[in-house]
């Protein structure tokens, strides 16, 4: 028997399911996956290798472009401001669908014939259509939190972003990118106001209180009321502080009664049945939280592929290939994952997230939904896909006797998120030997070849 948090566990336990199940021949047929191997399925993007896009005192944002493996790429940025910044305004190419992550702000848009407003917080989340303008401004706090929004960005149609175009332009370029004459006509001033403008383009984030900095919006906002039309007047009174006529209010995740919780975490997700601002998008959104020593049981998403961005803690992510999956095109992957990390799991992949024993791991994503509501499907516990199928043929399939079969569903009682205390420090042990032995493998293959070479 096995202690785990005081409570005695079959040898039998959800563990042992995963274990026979990633072991058995007709379940997968490729060998065990290492941490160097995350760019071939599932990409991992670590923190540090993001792309910086633009940098300065008051801001900045970066970007990750990943695929799951099946379909992509998909294109995350992750936009920083400083208390009491400006995040000047872009024209959007895509669909964003954004979660606002620390800090607070206010974010202001075009939509239809009006300028809209909405405040941000901690747990938010939003969704801009492609086609819109928009800027953001962080709130001067006292306890000086920067805002951080991770977003991504996905085309209307098919969800699939489209790197040629960007994800959005700044407003200055375009509306600067016409001629000077057209320019004169278009806002009815002398050719030197404009050549002034073209003279000094601002940074992509600028300090808000600054008084060059407070002309540098306006000047944005008149360019883009020429730009978008001249009943665009709301945008004047979103920039002077005053309030629009179209006041909107974001879904907070963090507010949201949890899809599941018990004293080993919580997980939560969100779609477009939940939130009307998703009607128009298959782009959905999860968050989980796990305390320490606990583990995501292992389970499948029918209908979504996960891009989850880590936002406290660390954790081990197992990830499990199509029997039928090329080894070439895909191996199966356990890797560690800190704060900042991206990891995506294309959908009938099955996975298990891990907590280690003295951290607790938390991570929100997005998720490609398709027409259809997603149902993830667990391997183990009270709510597992194998209780439901026929015993006999379970047997079957894994060559072993019915009361084996019975052995293994029946002590695990708890679902979803389970207790598995030295489950993560396991598999990072396991991941760590593999590396070893591929290292090992490599220098040996590299010495063949110099001997070869040297006849």
């Amino acid at each position: 028997m096995l202690r785990l948090k005081g409570t005695l566990v079959s040898p039998f336990s959800f563990f042992a399911v995963f274990s026979i199940i990633l072991a058995s021949p007709t379940f997968l047929g490729v060998e065990s996956y290492s941490h160097r191997h995350a760019s071939t399925v599932g990409q991992l993007v670590l923190k540090h290798d993001r792309k910086l896009l633009t940098q300065t005192e008051h801001g900045e944002i970066s970007a990750a472009i990943v695929t799951d493996g099946t379909k992509g790429p998909y294109h995350l940025q992750f936009i920083t401001l400083e208390p009491n910044s400006v995040f000047l305004p872009v024209l959007l190419h895509a669909n964003m669908v954004f979660f606002v992550h620390t800090g607070s702000g206010t974010l202001s848009w075009t939509d239809d014939d009006d300028m809209r407003d909405v405040n941000l917080r901690k747990g938010d989340v939003y969704r801009l259509p492609e086609g819109s303008a928009f800027y953001v401004q962080s709130s001067l706090e006292a306890e000086r939190e920067k805002l951080r929004i991770y977003a991504i960005f996905t085309n209307a149609e098919d969800d699939i972003y489209e790197p040629s175009i960007g994800a959005y332009s700044s407003i200055t370029d375009v509306v600067l990118g016409f001629d000077t004459r057209v320019l004169q006509a278009a806002f009815k001033v002398p050719e030197d106001l404009i050549e002034i403008m073209r003279a000094s383009k601002p940074p992509a984030i600028i300090h808000a209180v600054q008084k060059e900095g407070k002309m540098l919006v306006e000047w944005q906002a008149r360019l883009l009321k020429a730009f978008l039309g001249d009943n665009r007047d709301g945008f004047f009174h979103s920039i002077n502080g005053k309030k629009t006529k179209k006041k909107m209010r974001a879904y907070n995740v963090l507010e949201a009664d949890p899809d599941f919780e018990n004293c080993n975490g919580w997980s939560l997700t969100v779609d477009r049945k939940d939130l009307h601002i998703l009607k128009h998008s298959n782009i959905g959104l999860f968050m989980v939280n796990l305390t320490k020593g606990s583990m995501m049981a292992p389970h499948w998403n029918p209908r979504a592929s996960e891009i989850a961005i880590v936002l406290q803690g660390q954790g081990m992510v197992r990830v499990v290939c199509s029997s039928n999956a090329k080894e070439c095109e895909c191996r199966d992957m356990r890797y560690r994952v800190r704060e900042g990390d991206i990891f995506a799991v294309p959908r009938f992949h099955p996975m298990a997230q891990m907590s280690f024993n003295n951290d607790s791991f938390v991570f929100m994503g997005f998720s490609t939904l398709t027409t259809k509501r997603n149902h993830p499907q667990f391997l183990v516990g009270k709510k597992s896909a194998l209780r439901i199928m026929d015993k006999q043929i379970l047997a079957l399939s894994f060559n072993v006797s019915n009361a084996t079969i019975d052995q293994l569903l029946k002590p695990q009682r708890e679902s979803v998120i389970l207790d598995c205390t030295s489950c993560a420090e396991e598999e990072e042990r396991l991941m760590m030997e593999e590396i070893e032995r591929e290292r090992k493998e490599e220098e040996e293959a590299r010495r063949k070849e110099e001997e070869e070479e040297a006849r």
